[in-house]
């Protein structure tokens, strides 16, 4: 195994040059969610000379994935993996003075992506070079819209998980709260899922000096926000772990004018399924309590959106026990559950897998700037790290 290890970064040193190379590529050309024509274009140019089989593209509109079939009889030979990178950027001004700096103005890898797409590629190029060190197939799949647009969920809808049936998936982040060259690996839930709402009430605007003949939305919505505080605090088993926030209240334009409406937006966020729906029939029937009580009328609107991601616990021993081999013991960290979510949860949903981190952050080389701000950058040196623990859990996985 240590030999082996050995080849294997080797290999991965060769290559890293041109994965960072993609890498500034797709840095300097990012594009939004459903929109990554010429990064699908790319990806799919790169698997053909790769020689990889079976690419398909157009899925969920950007979507590409292709086949990388083992030649190695065992065990393992009827299995199939899937691995997911995700390739769409954010709506953000990059502030980075960089050689590979956006040329698209207000649009900028600020979350990894790039890096994602380029580490996917790097380890279609290894695993076909090694065909003959694994038996069953390896589905690689390029994903569009993780960032709001549920690429994954549209994706599935369109059978990536079918044709060949998958059996696990796995996935990996850029990590810029981590060291450099670090894994960090969770059983269990790790990603928040993310639902939001809006509010509209309905008071009866006038004038600011003559309260009494008015209902006045701004009342109603300042006891709405103050009560949804005890949600969390009062309502939720205290060992979970649940967020409510309002992150925009509008309402009115003058000192002395009682409007007639006021409008609330807000996110909330949890880990147990069951916690997720008790806080949508709380806050619904709070919201619709005190809008009664001071006789306004509100209208809500709720939104599911990506469901809480959960890494199958046995699949991810699997992701630890490879780091441990790889990148050693003292560089793996055991993460804690993060609020932010991810699509890659409906991927878990219906497949086991695991999605672990890859420690990017350096404050030796001013890295230090976190995921969705205008100077989010990354060391690409741990680049390598997330390369070779994937190659090294799928080569577990269909050996096993």
């Amino acid at each position: 195994m240590v030999a082996t290890l050995a080849r294997l970064r080797d290999d991965i040193d060769e290559i890293m040059p041109g994965v960072i190379a993609d890498r500034r590529h797709l840095h300097q050309h990012p594009e939004l969610g459903f929109q990554e024509i010429e990064t699908s274009r790319f990806v799919t140019e790169r698997l053909r000379q790769l020689g990889v089989e079976d690419i398909r593209t157009g899925i969920a509109t950007t979507g590409v994935t292709g086949l990388i079939r083992g030649t190695k009889a065992g065990s393992g030979s009827h299995r199939v993996v899937m691995l997911r990178a995700d390739m769409d950027a954010l709506p953000i001004h990059e502030q980075n003075d960089v050689e590979y700096r956006s040329l698209h103005d207000g649009v900028m890898h600020a979350c990894g992506h790039d890096a994602h797409t380029s580490m996917l590629l790097g380890i279609s190029r290894i695993l076909t070079d090694r065909r003959h060190e694994f038996g069953g197939t390896v589905k690689v799949l390029f994903q569009p819209a993780e960032e709001g647009g549920g690429g994954a969920k549209f994706m599935i809808d369109q059978g990536v998980l079918e044709d060949p049936v998958v059996d696990a998936v796995f996935g990996m982040h850029m990590d810029q709260d981590s060291p450099v060259g670090t894994i960090g690996y969770l059983a269990g839930p790790a990603g928040a899922a993310s639902d939001r709402f809006e509010l509209t009430i309905q008071g009866r605007g006038g004038h600011g000096a003559r309260p009494s003949r008015c209902i006045d939305p701004i009342v109603v919505g300042s006891e709405i926000i103050v009560a949804l505080q005890t949600v969390v605090a009062r309502e939720v088993d205290p060992v979970m772990q649940a967020v409510v926030t309002i992150g925009s209240f509008r309402a009115g334009e003058a000192a002395n004018v009682i409007p007639d409406t006021a409008e609330m937006r807000a996110t909330v966020r949890s880990f147990d399924p069951e916690v997720r729906e008790q806080l949508k029939e709380r806050i619904t029937a709070i919201i619709e309590g005190i809008a009664t009580t001071l006789r306004a009328e509100v209208d809500l609107r709720y939104h599911l959106g990506y469901p809480p991601l959960i890494n199958e616990p046995e699949m991810t021993e699997l992701v630890r026990q490879v780091a441990t081999e790889t990148v050693g013991a003292d560089r793996v960290i055991h993460a804690k559950p993060q609020m932010g979510s991810e699509d890659f949860a409906y991927f878990l949903q219906r497949v086991p897998g695991s999605f672990f981190n890859v420690g990017t952050k350096n404050p030796d080389k001013g890295l230090i700037w976190g995921h969705h701000h205008p100077r989010f950058d990354i060391d690409e040196e741990g680049m390598s790290a997330g390369i070779e623990t994937m190659v090294g859990v799928v080569m577990r996985y269909l050996n096993g």
